[in-house]
């Protein structure tokens, strides 16, 4: 996914867009783009594990290797390890092994990389649901408060419901917002993808949830960027 950065006039397009897609509805959207969803400390924590546990068996595996390296590291005074000194040294090698990569892990770019999908999905879907739950989530007399949300370095997005909504439309409906919402946002085009979503999300809403003549604006037509 491009790195972009929303400017002033995207954010106007966006807060117009939901604007114009609740005229016709009685839904309630609710615009929201984190720069990211969760910093995975965790998922770092075991890769290092991992890194450390294989560098453990280094030794055992190859010990004519970490011989040989040893004596160079001794200047040729070692010339062979007892039991004891094995096993320090191949402690020592995994837990120099652990640091470093606790070290590399640091840099955000490459600890999201080696996150696996299913992990990213979980925590976006999780952070969303928390959002809604702060910011939409039975604020509306109808219940029909709806979330449109992009994490950006997960490159991931959902759509999170009221209990109005969640009754009458299938989750699958949303599947092209959701598509052309991604596929901008892959191009760097966060506002256009925004602004599509939005369009397809409030004509689906209008379908089974129509404005009444009375109807008030219950939540602010803003995008939201944290």
């Amino acid at each position: 996914m491009t790195k972009a950065k929303l400017t002033a006039s995207d954010h106007d397009r966006v807060s117009a867009a939901v604007h114009a897609a609740e005229q016709d509805t009685a839904g309630e959207n609710v615009s929201l783009i984190p720069q990211r969803s969760d910093r995975s400390p965790g998922v770092g924590l075991w890769w290092s594990a991992l890194f450390a546990v294989i560098a453990l068996a280094g030794p055992g595996l190859f010990p004519d290797f970490y011989l040989a390296y040893f004596r160079w590291v001794s200047g040729g005074w070692v010339s062979d390890l007892t039991l004891s000194e094995g096993f320090e040294l191949a402690l020592a090698v995994a837990g120099l092994k652990f640091v470093g990569s606790r070290l590399i892990l640091q840099w955000m770019p490459l600890r999201l990389w080696m996150t696996p999908r299913f992990i990213k999905t979980q925590r976006v879907q999780g952070r969303a649901i928390r959002y809604f739950k702060v910011g939409a989530e039975r604020r509306t007399v109808g219940r029909t408060g709806i979330l449109l949300y992009l994490s950006t370095d997960e490159h991931l997005a959902e759509i999170v419901a009221d209990e109005a909504i969640h009754k009458l439309v299938p989750q699958e409906r949303w599947g092209e917002a959701m598509a052309k919402l991604v596929s901008a946002a892959k191009d760097g085009r966060l506002a256009d993808g925004m602004v599509a979503a939005i369009e397809d999300v409030g004509a689906i809403l209008a379908e089974h949830f129509p404005r009444a003549a009375d109807d008030v604006n219950e939540l602010p037509d803003r995008l939201i960027e944290l």
